[in-house]
């Protein structure tokens, strides 16, 4: 097995486009011939938008972009602007003399972190699909990952900065990669280690406090152990060169979180939105377990690379100067 960039899976243009002053942004993930795609949410509060269409039941069987963002459900306006970008190019389902674009999308709530009227919008994800074209894919504070969080349970001062990350791997001629979006309420370990990487700060700012202990101690104080509001969400995309249907693309999208569960806790929780699309350009023979393996493992790795390489910003510190503090 082979570690490979997320670029260098084949078939896929990845753009982004951020607001620096607002805290939030769009990643763009297109194909024009289309993409077999499922999904699989596990978070209980999703800010989505034409996720329906990857129901194995439902009659569309290849989609052309997948936009991961910020905003909330404020931003979900930008897919209208990856549809009139697409649809310029020619690019959707024939329909007559029409082409209609099938574009999903997911968004994490990062309207806490900067501009709270700052929200994607159609002219972000219109900008996001251009950059595609080019490819400007970076982990980090980018595009979706902008006003990407974590450890949140005690508020805003206790919380860390993490951001957008990816992984890829190759095994024989079959590819595998994720995008993750972080922007969970718990705490983000390493699963090689045990160590905590962030999430949330102890009241020194200098060390961690485990977010479930908190949960537990607020439940047994019968505290409001959880809010009504859903301000997390953990998105992301696993891309492959596998040649799978609809419905075996939802089986890897579903074993690919497993990923989360091995990196966060907590997770899936009713205050996440936490959700992953499985893509692919269908290109090679391969078994489905074997992809959904490679899909938990990258995943894992991607929500990884999305902390690590996230940078101070908005008055939050980010993983590396955490570390530093404690050296």
């Amino acid at each position: 097995m082979n570690t490979i960039a997320i670029t260098d899976i084949a078939g896929f243009k990845i753009g982004q486009v951020e607001d620096v002053a607002g805290a939030t942004g769009v990643t763009a993930i297109i194909r024009e011939q289309g993409m077999a795609a499922g999904i699989d949410v596990r978070g209980g509060g999703p800010a989505s938008r034409d996720t329906r269409t990857l129901d194995p039941l439902a009659a569309a069987e290849r989609i052309h972009a997948v936009l991961l963002a910020g905003g909330s459900a404020f931003g979900l306006d930008a897919a209208g602007g990856a549809m009139r970008y697409l649809e310029e190019r020619g690019i959707g389902v024939e329909v007559g003399p029409a082409h209609v674009p099938i574009v999903c999308q997911s968004d994490i709530f990062d309207l806490l972190v900067g501009d709270p009227s700052a929200r994607p919008d159609a002219e972000m994800g219109y900008a996001a699909c251009a950059n595609a074209e080019t490819g400007n894919y970076r982990d980090g504070n980018y595009g979706a990952g902008c006003g990407a969080t974590v450890g949140k349970a005690c508020g805003p001062e206790f919380c860390m900065k993490s951001g957008i990350g990816s992984f890829a791997v190759q095994v024989g001629d079959v590819q595998v990669g994720a995008i993750v979006v972080v922007n969970a309420i718990g705490d983000v370990s390493d699963p090689a280690s045990g160590k905590t990487v962030a999430g949330l700060l102890a009241e020194d700012g200098n060390s961690f406090r485990s977010t479930a202990e908190v949960l537990y101690d607020l439940a047994e104080k019968a505290a409001a152990a959880k809010s009504d509001v859903v301000t997390n969400t953990t998105i992301g995309a696993i891309l492959t060169n596998a040649n799978l249907t609809k419905a075996q693309l939802c089986k890897v999208a579903g074993m690919g979180h497993d990923g989360l569960a091995r990196t966060i806790r907590p997770v899936h929780t009713s205050m996440d939105g936490d959700s992953l699309y499985a893509l692919s350009t269908c290109e090679v023979e391969a078994d489905t377990d074997l992809v959904g393996m490679l899909a938990a493992d990258v995943v894992a790795q991607a929500i990884l690379a999305a902390v690590r390489s996230a940078q101070d910003a908005y008055g939050l510190p980010c993983a590396e100067t955490v570390a530093q503090r404690n050296e």
